[in-house]
């Protein structure tokens, strides 16, 4: 069983930490234990989320990380690794959604979520993979994809097939990167309640979704703790290219 804080010592870097699952999963990492980069594009709320951190006397850094700009992921890295120190932990969590009919979203929409979910995601990772492979400690790479990498996500196009990359890139970069002991996991989150989203569910068509998920409700961006403090430390170290359902059963649910 890992102690309270079985990730001391360790530097987590955690993108789109501003809001939602970001926020919940550098306070999760914090709590055990870890020292954690706060990445965003805005550092506003991201110095928020240090002092919450600092309260409980974890270590935070916020840093802006702009991961549709490789040249902003690349910077970000530096600084958070002059200030804390190589990496150890990377939550690639950072994304968008669009949601239109495919027959009408614009090339603008599609190309904002394919260039921060899918071409983001891949350039955060290959920024801190070169790093752990340059200082040869190995590390945790943790990609955030979604249900929508598994099953379809009705008039979300873009958003499917970007996390559908997210998912065949965990699996081609844990191929490559094994050699150099770095671990490539990710987790596919279900429906969860987020600030951005929570006034949906309690709409009309948000009940109604509700009414056709497997168990009938959404999850509290908590419930991915368990599957993140795994993938985190040593009980995934011999876990690579595994991508982890947290979704109440609905991909397991008929079409």
């Amino acid at each position: 069983m890992n102690s309270p804080t079985f990730l001391e010592g360790k530097h987590a870097l955690v993108t789109g930490a501003s809001s939602g699952l970001g926020w919940q999963f550098a306070l999760t990492l914090a709590r055990a234990g870890a020292k954690v980069t706060l990445a965003a594009r805005s550092t506003d709320k991201l110095e928020t989320l240090a002092k919450e951190i600092e309260g409980f006397d974890g270590r935070a850094l916020p840093v802006r990380m702009d991961v549709t700009d490789v040249a902003s992921i690349r910077s970000a890295v530096a600084a958070a690794e002059t200030e804390l120190g190589p990496v150890d932990i990377l939550v690639n969590n950072s994304g968008i959604s669009a949601l239109s009919p495919s027959e009408a979203i614009s090339e603008e929409d599609f190309d904002a979520v394919m260039d921060t979910n899918a071409k983001g995601a891949f350039f955060v990772a290959q920024a801190v993979g070169q790093s752990m492979i340059k200082h040869g400690h190995g590390g945790k790479i943790i990609n955030i994809a979604s249900v929508a990498s598994n099953r379809v996500l009705k008039q979300n196009i873009a958003y499917c097939m970007s996390k559908a990359a997210v998912k065949h890139m965990t699996a081609a970069l844990a191929d490559e990167w094994g050699r150099y002991n770095i671990n490539v996991n990710g987790i596919n989150p279900g429906y969860i309640v987020t600030g951005i989203n929570r006034d949906y569910w309690e709409t009309d068509h948000g009940k109604k979704l509700i009414s056709r998920l497997p168990r009938r409700r959404v999850g509290d961006p908590e419930v991915l703790d368990g599957a993140l403090l795994l993938l985190a430390g040593p009980g995934s170290d011999f876990m690579t290219g595994s991508m982890i359902d947290v979704d109440d059963g609905l991909t397991a649910k008929g079409f």
